[in-house]
């Protein structure tokens, strides 16, 4: 075979049996070592979050409560300053 004729096998194919043959990581590690994990192949990392995906947590009647009251605040606040900004205009 020349130096320039084309592999046989795809680049990726080699990729994710290489990643196969990696041992599975420990899920209940407390920490991850971020140079590790600035190693990986953007596929790599993003096989890996997909795999250890943490779900949203169902929030309490309070919190609830406070995160709408939070957004309710931020209107009238949005208001209050285009209302500042409007009346030092004119």
């Amino acid at each position: 075979m020349s130096a320039w004729s084309r592999p046989t096998r795809s680049r990726s194919l080699e990729v994710s049996e290489a990643v196969d043959q990696h041992p599975k990581p420990d899920p209940n590690l407390s920490g991850v070592d971020l140079q590790v994990v600035a190693a990986l192949e953007p596929d790599q990392l993003i096989s890996a979050k997909e795999k250890y995906h943490c779900p949203r947590r169902k929030l309490t009647n309070t919190e609830m409560i406070l995160f709408w009251l939070l957004r309710v605040y931020l209107l009238f606040m949005f208001g209050v300053v285009i209302y500042q900004a409007w009346t030092a205009l004119h």
